[in-house]
């Protein structure tokens, strides 16, 4: 049978359509980015509507909402500085992922409070976290607002990556290493599970 409900998304609020949104385009990957505040702090926060845009040069696209018609602090220090690190985290760094969502004054570190360690980036000013098996260090190059909503979709260039030992193979990460976790709708998450490998499809030679 096919679908039988039917929804109309003009009838529906934003966040009644958020609500649908973040429970069908699932599972999400989680950018966890570090940006420096105006008064130098370290700001941490998770962000699972994330995907990369080009792979040369590597560019990451991450929409960042607001809350009362106020940009998080993450979109803010961005455009400010035009520098800040994505970090992929994995499954023990679930809590800490989690606890980084609260929403702080922008001058209290999330990263102090989680007691988390950093490592001072390669290229950019904000630190990268110690304990994440992936660290990318980007630099803003472009932020499109979309919808009555006016979410930033903001968009930077991967100017530096740090691996964690053994997740690279053959030009490949190790994706059962990595053991990312992931995003689904509201306080909830998963990882991987069961991953198949199927054959790879044959390409057809051009004429």
């Amino acid at each position: 049978m096919g679908c039988s409900m039917l929804i109309r998304p003009e009838e529906l609020g934003a966040e009644e359509m958020y609500k649908l949104l973040t429970g069908m385009v699932v599972p999400r990957p989680i950018a966890w980015i570090t940006t420096l505040s105006p008064t130098g702090s370290v700001n941490l926060a998770p962000f699972s509507a994330f995907t990369f845009v080009s792979p040369k040069p590597p560019m990451l696209a991450v929409s960042i909402g607001h809350k009362a018609g106020v940009y998080k602090d993450t979109a803010q220090n961005i455009l400010r500085t035009e520098e800040y690190v994505v970090h992929i985290a994995d499954q023990p760094l679930l809590g800490a992922v989690h606890g980084s969502a609260v929403e702080y004054p922008p001058d209290v570190s999330e990263v102090e409070v989680l007691g988390l360690d950093t490592l001072p980036s390669d290229e950019v000013a904000p630190p990268r976290l110690a304990a994440a098996p992936i660290a990318m260090e980007c630099r803003f190059r472009q932020c499109i607002e979309f919808g009555e909503t006016r979410s930033r979709l903001i968009v930077g260039e991967i100017v530096r990556i740090h691996l964690r030992e053994g997740l690279a193979r053959n030009g490949k990460i190790d994706t059962r290493a990595l053991n990312p976790i992931c995003r689904i709708a509201g306080p909830t998450y998963a990882t991987l599970g069961e991953i198949t490998s199927l054959a790879p499809i044959a390409q057809t030679p051009k004429s």
